[in-house]
C-alpha cells in the first residue's frame, strides 16, 4: 500500500558542521528573512504527518522553528559530527511512523510534490528506499541521496553500518532495494553550500 502523509515523518537533516560556510550552522542562515531550515520546514510539513529536526547544535533555535509544525528536535547518538547517515539513523529511531521523508536544511525549494512521489515509486517498484534524480539540460544525471523516503524498519541495518565505520550514503543504499525518482526541476534540490552562494540568492 502507497505510503499517505499520516504514514510518513518529515526528516529536517541540521547536524552538519557547515564547514563550507566556515562553521555556520547552515540551517540558522537566513535568506529572505527567514533561516533556510524555516523554508524548508514550510515545504516538508503539509507533506508529512509529524516532523523531526536533526541538529547538533542550537537546540532552542531549532525548537523555536519548529514549534509552529510541532516538530521534535533530537541530537545525533554518534558523536563527531559523522555524517548523513547519523541523521537520518535519528531520525528512522525518532519517528512514530513506518516511514521516513528526509530532506537537508540549505534547500529551500524542494518540490510540494516530493513524498506523493517517492512514496508511488516506493510502493509499486517494493522498494526499501526511494530517492531522488534529476537530469539537466545535456542530459546528464545527478543522484540527491539525502532527498529520500524509507522505511524506519531499516533502522537496524543502519545502525550496524554505521558502527563498522562506514559513513556513505550510496553504499548504504547499494544493500536495499533502492528506486531512484527523475524530477526536472534541479533547483528544487540545490543546496547552499557557502555563505556567498547564499549572498548572491539574497539579491535574486
Amino acid at each position: 500500500m502507497k505510503p499517505t502523509r499520516e504514514h510518513i515523518t518529515g526528516l529536517l537533516l541540521a547536524g552538519g558542521r557547515g564547514m563550507r560556510m566556515g562553521g555556520a550552522d547552515k540551517g540558522l542562515q537566513m535568506l529572505h528573512g527567514e533561516p533556510l531550515a524555516a523554508h524548508v520546514l514550510k515545504r516538508l510539513a503539509p507533506q508529512t504527518g509529524a516532523l523531526v529536526i536533526s541538529a547538533n547544535r542550537h537546540p532552542e533555535a531549532y525548537s523555536a522553528l519548529g514549534a509552529p509544525f510541532g516538530a521534535t528536535v533530537v541530537a545525533d547518538a554518534l558523536a563527531g559530527f559523522p555524517g548523513p547517515l547519523a541523521g537520518l539513523l535519528t531520525g528512522l529511531h525518532a519517528a512514530g511512523t513506518a516511514y521516513v521523508l528526509s530532506a537537508p536544511c540549505d534547500s529551500p525549494w524542494l518540490p510540494d510534490d516530493l513524498a506523493e512521489r517517492l512514496a508511488h515509486a516506493l510502493d509499486s517498484n517494493g522498494a526499501d528506499i526511494a530517492t531522488v534524480t534529476t537530469t539537466d539540460a545535456h542530459g546528464q544525471t545527478s543522484l540527491h541521496p539525502v532527498f529520500a523516503l524509507l522505511r524506519t524498519s531499516l533502522a537496524d541495518d543502519l545502525s550496524a553500518f554505521l558502527e563498522a565505520g562506514e559513513r556513505k550514503v550510496r553504499a548504504w543504499y547499494a544493500r536495499h532495494r533502492t528506486v531512484e525518482v527523475v524530477f526536472t526541476d534541479e533547483r528544487a534540490f540545490y543546496n547552499i553550500n557557502s555563505l556567498q552562494e547564499l549572498a548572491d540568492l539574497q539579491r535574486d
